[in-house]
């Protein structure tokens, strides 16, 4: 995810402090993984130096100055290009996963076993996402389906696999 662009959308409504924009983005994206507030910070100063925000107002507070922050006609130009760029899909062709199941076969360990945990790891994440989808909004909802499909489609390749353990065997030991 591009943190940049995501603060510089949410600045597309007003103007914002820091840590408003951190309060935003946790709400809305960082359910599992909120924003640090240096983090915030120090993207919000590339975006002043490249021109995408500008200081709206500075408040003095009883610690630091607060800066509000605003999206310039550059930001929006920008925040509107990354929106219309696909994202690149991720073939996963560098799997770790794909990569112990090798080693195993490679040095006469069971891969069965180490398909058998990860498919118990995936059923496991799987009902607390189940559970968090169930009790979660809509927002929630549809981070989970995303989350969920890929694990289906991860549980499709670990059956697949598993299927096919004894051809695989035979051709990774004959190289």
């Amino acid at each position: 995810m591009s943190i940049g662009h995501t603060l510089l959308g949410l600045l597309e409504s007003g103007p914002r402090h820091g840590y408003d924009l951190k309060r935003t983005f946790d709400e809305k994206f960082g359910h599992d993984k909120p924003l640090h507030y240096g983090q915030v910070y120090s993207t919000m100063s590339r975006l002043l130096k490249n021109g995408l925000v500008e200081v709206d107002g500075i408040e003095a507070g009883g610690g630091p100055e607060r800066k509000r922050y605003a999206i310039t006609e550059a930001g929006i130009t920008d925040v509107q290009r990354w929106l219309a760029t696909p994202e690149k899909p991720e073939p996963y062709l560098q799997s770790t996963l794909y990569t112990k199941v090798v080693l195993a076969l490679l040095t006469e360990r069971d891969a069965t076993e180490i398909l058998d945990s990860q498919r118990a790891e995936h059923l496991r994440l799987m009902r607390i996402l189940t559970d968090r989808k169930r009790k979660g909004d809509l927002a929630d909802q549809l981070i989970c389906d995303h989350a969920l499909f890929h694990l289906e489609a991860d549980l499709r390749w670990l059956e697949l696999t598993a299927a096919r353990l004894g051809k695989l065997a035979k051709e990774v030991r004959s190289v």
